[in-house]
């Protein structure tokens, strides 16, 4: 079984940016926003993905990704998928770890979330200062969860739980 240990965090500030390089636009959908599962498709320039995930805890699930024609992801997105959403992706190395920092457009503007994947669910891993409240256990901050439910839906009290 192929696993991804992915930790999430709210930003604290934005000095991430002076780290961060041009982020890549990925447009998304998902055929299945449930817990236990989600299917989603992606694409990320010419480039296209169909990614099967399943719960096994807050912090991992069990990842399936397959590369897939870019005009099948464009058919699949447009025509099967009804939670769809857009982000911009940047990368940030820090002491050998990667973190990701989504920064959402549309009705999840202006969330950004970090991610980082990790070896081991109690992996340590660098702390930058600009890393926030983490939010892996708010189930809210998913993406399948988020293109059912945008950000700019919530209310403020919703926001800062």
């Amino acid at each position: 079984m192929t696993v991804e240990i992915e930790r999430r965090f709210l930003l604290a500030n934005d000095a991430w940016r002076a780290e961060a390089g041009e982020p890549r636009l990925m447009s998304q959908g998902y055929l299945s926003v449930e817990k236990e599962r989600t299917i989603r498709v992606r694409i990320v320039g010419e480039q296209a993905w169909l990614t099967l995930k399943s719960w096994i805890s807050d912090v991992t699930r069990s990842e399936f990704e397959y590369e897939i024609p870019l005009a099948h992801a464009r058919e699949i997105l447009h025509s099967m998928c009804p939670f769809r959403m857009e982000k911009r992706r940047y990368e940030i190395r820090c002491d050998g770890f990667t973190f990701e920092i989504d920064e959402y457009a549309g009705d999840n503007a202006p969330l950004v979330v970090a991610e980082i994947e990790l070896p081991a669910e109690d992996a340590a891993f660098p702390r930058p200062a600009w890393l926030g409240r983490e939010i892996t256990s708010d189930g809210r901050f998913t993406n399948a969860y988020l293109s059912k439910h945008p950000y700019a839906g919530w209310s403020e009290t919703e926001k800062a739980v």
